[in-house]
Formats: structure tokens, C-alpha cells, sequence
């Protein structure tokens, strides 16, 4: 069992940032993928990062060049910093942990107004 906590939502204005943070209860090390996901009311959940094992990372088409994902082992932790925040970035944001069945987070709620 890995418990994964996601941190650092809040309320921003467009243009503004913010930090998520995802938490593992276990090391990174080994862990071949972990991912950010968000879910706006009435739509379904979507990928919006991941980053694998050997630090390669990927991006949906709608945040790549304003949303960076980093890893830092040592906190066993996984950020996504959020840059040129727009309205359309609210939703509540998930962390995903591929280990085992693979394990999600709570989620953080994130809102950005006009």
C-alpha cells in the first residue's frame, strides 16, 4: 500500500502560478511513472504530465511551455510548477503513483479566475 498526497491548490488569478506537490509514502526510486491528472466539473479526468523513471517527462498539448513536472527522490516527491495559469487550467488535480495496481491521491483543488 502507498498513500499519495497531493498539496500547494489554492485560488490564483490568470497569469499567476502555483506548485503542486505529490508526496509518496515510499521512495520514487523504481517507480517507472508517476503522473499529474485533472478533472474540471463535468468533463473526465485528463493526463496533463508525467514523468518516468529515467526523468523523461511528457505534456498534454494545452499546458506544454506554462507546466513543468520535477521529481526529487530524496523528498519522495513529485512537483508540477504552473506557470500562465489560465481559467480553463481549474479543476482538481490528481497525482498518479504506477506502482503495483497504481494509486492516486486525493486530489487539489486549483482555481484560477479572471
Amino acid at each position: 500500500q502507498v498513500q499519495v498526497v497531493e498539496s500547494g491548490g489554492g485560488v490564483v488569478q490568470a497569469g499567476g502560478s502555483l506548485r503542486l506537490s505529490c508526496t509518496a509514502s515510499r521512495s520514487f526510486d523504481g517507480i517507472g511513472f508517476v503522473g499529474w491528472y485533472r478533472q474540471a466539473p463535468g468533463k473526465q479526468r485528463e493526463m496533463v504530465a508525467f514523468i518516468i523513471e529515467n526523468g523523461a517527462t511528457n505534456y498534454s498539448n494545452s499546458v506544454k511551455g506554462r507546466f513543468t513536472i520535477s521529481r526529487d527522490n530524496a523528498k519522495n516527491t513529485v512537483y508540477l510548477q504552473m506557470n500562465r495559469l489560465k481559467a480553463e487550467d481549474t479543476a482538481v488535480y490528481y497525482c498518479y503513483v504506477q506502482v503495483g495496481g497504481g494509486y492516486w491521491g486525493q486530489g487539489t483543488q486549483v482555481t484560477v479566475s479572471e
